[in-house]
């Protein structure tokens, strides 16, 4: 459904499209339309357009010299579901071209058509806006905002801010679609009390965001570490440890193999032979390091042992 932004559109459409162009003779309504007749007829007029919410104004201006002698005439459209203006060749006018408005020769014969498929738009003689619609929220913002504040003890705030945003005395131009895309940008509860909502703008000191402002606008995700950081102050972390490369793995590399002066801190040669070899775990549960166990030398009192089951000689 068209709403305020699609009616200031169109409105500039009709301004951009029909600037340089005459119309001439009378304005033609379609038989089926129950919209009022329009009575003008000029040799030479131009059309102009300007929008106020949902409503759009279009000027029917005669040139000098023009006849008949007629004075301006003004028409007011309200789009209902499906209106729209087309600017189309005179001979290939649209379905539902309800009222239409020809250029006057010479040069191309073109057709200025309102268009409504599904019939609910409207029109009325005069040119005035249409009684009791507020302030365009486009192009009177300062009196749009001034018109809601000084009147939320009106009973239209008791209601949801869903419901009150579709009041055209406070709200003229939001529609169905205008007044989901807000309540869903600014994180608002579609039932939240209107004047809940709105009457915080009261108080609104200069530099404040207000209560409309989008809610959470915080990231709760975290942050990489890359990203906290800038690229001088990131430090990789050190790699895990890895087990001590064994002797054949070092002359594999031609490495010197591991001495006693390069033996890691904290350990010690056992100086008892017999002595059951002693291993030590770095703090942290890290690699274990082990002296190779010494093989025992046998005492020279000691005789031979001889094999089970044999007798000397």
């Amino acid at each position: 459904m068209p709403e305020g932004p699609e009616l200031h559109l169109a409105s500039r459409f009709v301004n951009e499209a029909c600037g340089g162009l005459v119309f001439g003779g009378c304005v033609e309504k379609s038989p089926i339309s129950r919209n009022p007749e329009v009575p003008f007829e000029s040799s030479a007029y131009r059309i102009s357009a300007s929008a106020r919410g949902k409503e759009l104004r279009l000027t029917l201006s005669p040139l000098p010299g023009a006849q008949p002698p007629q004075e301006p005439l003004a028409l007011v459209f309200r789009f209902g579901m499906s209106g729209s203006f087309q600017l189309v060749p005179r001979d290939m006018l649209p379905p539902h071209a309800h009222l239409r408005f020809y250029t006057a020769p010479p040069g191309p014969r073109l057709a200025l058509c309102f268009v409504d498929i599904r019939r609910f738009g409207h029109w009325d003689l005069g040119g005035e806006w249409q009684p009791g619609r507020g302030p365009c929220v486009l192009l009177e913002y300062e009196q749009f905002r001034e018109n809601v504040l000084q009147n939320l003890a009106d009973k239209a705030f008791d209601r949801p801010i869903c419901e009150a945003l579709l009041d055209q005395r406070f709200f003229n131009g939001i529609g169905n679609y205008l007044r989901a895309e807000i309540l869903y940008r600014l994180r608002i509860p579609p039932f939240e009390k209107a004047r809940t909502v709105l009457e915080a703008l009261q108080q609104r000191r200069p530099g404040d965001p207000g209560p409309l402002a989008p809610k959470g606008g915080k990231s709760h995700k975290k942050k990489s570490k890359g990203l906290q950081q800038g690229p001088e102050d990131r430090t990789e972390d050190p790699p895990p440890p890895s087990k001590a490369p064994s002797r054949t793995r070092r002359a594999r590399r031609g490495l010197p193999e591991q001495t006693t002066a390069q033996q890691p801190k904290g350990t010690s040669l056992q100086q008892d032979p017999e002595a059951p070899p002693v291993t030590e775990k770095r703090r942290g549960g890290g690699n274990q390091y082990s002296q190779t166990p010494q093989t025992p030398k046998m005492k020279p009192d000691t005789p031979p042992l001889e094999p089970e089951g044999t007798s000397a000689s």
